[in-house]
């Protein structure tokens, strides 16, 4: 919980752009979730590095969420302050086919402009779902191709909102869903594409075939978190799933989508525990009948109730 010198000291530094007890699930792309502590949604660098400060000062944990694409807070809700970078959303392009995006632009915005500008390179993420920020965290990408390939550089700041880098490609140490450099509770600002000149038809066309292709294999009409596991070496977690006979399972609310089986979807009214018993399920089911043992590509996130 908060203390109430820490609640006076984030409201008098962000004002309005911050509420205490907020519901976390009408924040979340699954619609699950508890109340955090506190959300702030800093407006300018200057009110992100002073809720760091105080976070640090107070010693209250905090944690930054996107769309909250890719993660399942639980039933209790999330401790200290939860940080959401939804008024960051500049996007720019510079000389030589590059193309800077802060932390807040979303995935059909970025996608659009590429389309417009005739900018290739990034047709591969075309509805991947979630801001350029949870992108780097996660190393977004398809099987052929992922976000290492066409990021130049992300501009960081530390968790202490004391300094701001900028980290190369190779600093960044991506891995399979991963950006291991990435520094312990530091915030992703801004990122740099390297991409290359096209025309808007041969783009768009491009963009057209991944977008035709999710919406024809992936339940994109109800809310889930994306992909719940990895995928394992030379597999997929979808194949085995379904091999396991699990597509269609229920636990209240939640339900190992019909149309892909390394998705889980709220079919109404669906907890945390519901989707966290789908997981353990499909994790057992799979090492029992088939020797894999999953891994949830999901972050879970928060308290249980």
């Amino acid at each position: 919980m908060i203390s109430e010198a820490a609640r006076r000291a984030l409201a008098q530094a962000l004002g309005d752009r911050v509420r205490f007890d907020a519901p976390l699930a009408r924040h979340t792309s699954l619609r699950i979730g508890g109340p955090a502590d506190a959300l702030a949604t800093p407006s300018s660098r200057d009110e992100l590095a002073s809720a760091l400060a105080l976070c640090a000062e107070h010693r209250l944990p905090h944690a930054v969420l996107g769309n909250g694409f890719n993660t399942l807070v639980l039933d209790g809700g999330m401790d200290g302050v939860v940080l959401s970078l939804a008024r960051f959303r500049g996007l720019e392009e510079l000389p030589g086919s590059r193309l800077r995006a802060e932390a807040g632009v979303t995935h059909a915005t970025i996608t659009r402009r590429c389309v417009e500008s005739g900018l290739a390179g990034l047709e591969f993420a075309a509805g991947i779902p979630g801001t350029m920020g949870g992108w780097v965290a996660m190393n977004a990408g398809v099987h052929e191709r992922e976000l290492k390939d066409v990021l130049l550089e992300a501009e960081v700041m530390r968790a202490d909102g004391r300094a701001i880098e900028t980290l190369p490609n190779a600093a960044l140490d991506f891995r399979y869903r991963a950006a291991a450099g990435l520094p312990g509770g530091s915030i992703v600002l801004c990122v740099t594409f390297g991409l290359r000149g096209s025309t808007r038809d041969a783009v768009a066309s491009e963009v057209e075939r991944h977008l035709s292709r999710r919406a024809a294999t992936q339940p994109l009409d109800i809310p889930s978190c994306g992909s719940v596991f990895k995928n394992p070496t030379g597999d997929f977690a979808g194949r085995l799933i379904e091999a396991a006979g699990l597509k269609g399972t229920r636990v209240g609310g939640a339900e190992i989508s019909t149309v892909h089986a390394n998705f889980i979807v709220n079919r109404g009214g669906a907890t945390a525990a519901d989707v966290i018993a789908l997981i353990e399920r499909a994790r057992a089911c799979v090492r029992e009948r088939m020797g894999v043992e999953l891994e949830p590509e999901v972050r879970i996130v928060g308290r249980k109730a």
